[in-house]
């Protein structure tokens, strides 16, 4: 006797391959990015740019940095500019008394205190002073690079220049007041500082100046005397990559200074000196040329 073979009828078969269909196609339009329509993309995302914390020198604020934080700002830079201690009293108004004590180690504590409160590790740039408590911060293992703007001197550095000394001078209003908070004078700021801005412009500036403590002052010009030695550091923790920017003109921290703060660092550092400016290079006429170099430097030298 012959098997019997037992077909399905055509009409039920046909009805399963289409569930069967149905089902795998429901399975691929549920999966993200197949929405109806939409192509699949090989396109990399934008990468994200570190973090710039910029930190201001002595006699000024945060305000010294309007041009750069709006230059990177527009390029999609995340700008953070710290208020040092004691640096947001007017010079019309009397002196912060916390200012007597205050040295560079508080700065530098103050500083690490916001750096720790990034959700990365963010690129330092610092001017002058700043510059110094940059390198500190940069031993601590706490920058992705370091730029140094006309920077301030470690310990090690001799900090002295007859322009310095001029400049220093003329910036001190009173004699045998050591232990007051020090305030600046028009006269040498625009000396030592304000010499490239237009005349009309000196004033302006000048009034948005504030005071500096003494002893922080002390701590970067007599570092021979200072038993504590606030501002060494050891060139060998400075890993990152750095970059050292002198100006051509500047009267407290002159080229062949900044030099040997570059060399100290010459392991990662590279150098750019800019002969048209002086120590406000970062608010100065021209000041975008700096700032593109280091826009430059950044591409180059700090990956996403």
């Amino acid at each position: 006797m012959a098997t019997e073979i037992h077909k399905e009828p055509r009409h039920k078969i046909g009805g399963a391959i289409l569930l069967l269909a149905a089902l795998v196609m429901a399975g691929v339009l549920s999966l993200p990015g197949a929405a109806a329509g939409e192509k699949p993309t090989t396109e990399p995302a934008t990468p994200r740019l570190p973090p710039l914390v910029m930190i201001h020198g002595m006699f000024v604020g945060p305000w010294c940095w309007d041009n750069y934080r709006d230059y990177f700002e527009r390029r999609g830079y995340r700008v953070i500019t710290p208020t040092l201690r004691g640096h947001d009293t007017p010079l019309r108004e009397p002196p912060p008394p916390e200012l007597r004590q205050v040295g560079i180690g508080d700065y530098v504590a103050d500083v690490e205190k916001e750096l720790r409160e990034i959700d990365e590790k963010p690129v330092i740039i610092g001017h002058s002073m700043g510059g110094l408590i940059a390198q500190l911060l940069a031993a601590k293992g706490l920058a992705r690079a370091v730029i140094l703007i006309v920077p301030a001197v470690p310990r090690g550095i001799s900090p002295i220049s007859w322009t310095g000394i001029k400049s220093a001078w003329m910036n001190r209003q009173r004699l045998g007041h050591w232990g007051e908070p020090l305030r600046p004078t028009l006269a040498g700021a625009a000396y030592s500082s304000l010499h490239l801005l237009p005349p009309e412009d000196r004033e302006k500036v000048f009034a948005r100046f504030t005071y500096e403590s003494p002893r922080a002052a002390w701590e970067i010009s007599f570092w021979p005397f200072d038993r504590r030695k606030a501002t060494a550091v050891e060139a060998t923790r400075v890993t990152c990559p750095v970059l050292t920017i002198a100006g051509g003109q500047d009267r407290l921290v002159p080229p062949a200074i900044v030099r040997k703060i570059h060399a100290k660092y010459q392991a990662v550092s590279e150098y750019r000196e800019f002969p048209r400016h002086s120590h406000f290079l970062i608010a100065e006429p021209g000041w975008e040329a700096p700032a593109r170099e280091i826009e430059f430097w950044l591409g180059k030298n700090v990956k996403p």
